[in-house]
């Protein structure tokens, strides 16, 4: 349930739903298997397991949700393989082209008739509410994956007012400063790992890997007018992480220390442990997020 990465979403208004409203209102979406010729299903399940009924996770003015995400597996050679021989079945049997508006029918017959047969793949995606501080945050590198939940969650509760922080000074350009002017601030620390990004909309990228960041090799990225896009960092002795340019927040890693806090719940009742494990989570999450806003100048004023 430890959240592997954070996109953040502003509540532009209050949330005010408890915890059993809101179930209430995912009920009429929960998940349900694809059928045969669907090719992408997503709904609400418990976040705290199959053997929970409850689709909410309350604590702290904090609401845990968890949405399963089915999408049917289709490579596109074994479509592109296909038409192209129904294709050249019918120019040779009926000495005709087989024109784009024909083919792209095709295609979706195609489709449609090898989707019952195909494989699927299932993901869950965490989020969580923080009706104190008006945050989204959703478990996803993905921008798409985050916006697929959100829509799930506005069709479940009616409406949904969100924006994406928008802050005072540039992402990258900050982060370019650090790494020049070895200017780090105190509760961060430079991991190992950057990438960099010209200027120019098809400007060439560098990433830097197992390297001092503070060192010669990207300093010449930097001189030349390349702008840190991501860099990795660790965070108070908390957790490690990946910063974007977008202020998403990759690659978390808990430190041990802070995982290992509820081992003492590991025999007792499952839920139990993710309840504990959440309180913890969602405290440094919350934390760390005010604190990035705070990095980039605080939140612009709309």
């Amino acid at each position: 349930m430890w959240f592997k990465n954070v996109r953040a979403y502003r509540l532009t208004s209050p949330f005010t739903l408890t915890a059993e409203q809101l179930h209430e209102l995912l009920q009429s979406h929960t998940y349900t298997p694809c059928g045969k010729t669907q090719p992408l299903a997503i709904g609400w399940v418990s976040p705290l397991g199959s053997s929970s009924e409850s689709l909410v996770l309350a604590g702290g003015g904090r609401l845990l949700l968890c949405a399963r995400r089915e999408e049917k597996l289709l490579p596109s050679t074994v479509v592109r393989e296909q038409l192209a021989e129904k294709v050249e079945e019918i120019e040779q049997a009926e000495g005709r082209k087989v024109y784009r508006k024909e083919r792209l029918g095709m295609k979706d017959e195609i489709i449609q008739d090898c989707l019952p047969r195909a494989f699927s793949r299932s993901v869950m995606i965490y989020a969580y509410i923080d009706t104190r501080a008006n945050w989204l945050f959703v478990d996803s590198s993905s921008a798409a994956r985050a916006e697929e939940l959100i829509n799930l969650l506005r069709e479940s509760v009616g409406t949904l007012p969100l924006l994406l922080p928008q802050v005072n000074h540039a992402p990258a350009a900050v982060m370019t400063g650090w790494l020049q002017h070895r200017s780090i601030p105190e509760d961060f620390a430079l991991a190992r790992e950057v990438e960099m990004r010209e200027p120019s909309e098809e400007g060439g990228v560098v990433r830097c890997k197992g390297v001092e960041l503070d060192g010669d090799e990207v300093d010449v990225h930097l001189d030349a007018g390349k702008q840190v896009v991501k860099l990795a960092l660790q965070w108070d002795e908390k957790l490690q992480l990946v910063l974007s340019e977008d202020m998403c927040l990759r690659r978390l890693r808990f430190a041990d220390e802070l995982v290992a806090e509820n081992e003492d719940l590991q025999d007792a009742d499952p839920a139990a442990r993710i309840d504990a494990d959440f309180a913890l989570m969602s405290d440094v999450i919350t934390e760390l997020q005010d604190r990035v806003i705070d990095l980039f100048g605080g939140e612009a004023a709309e």
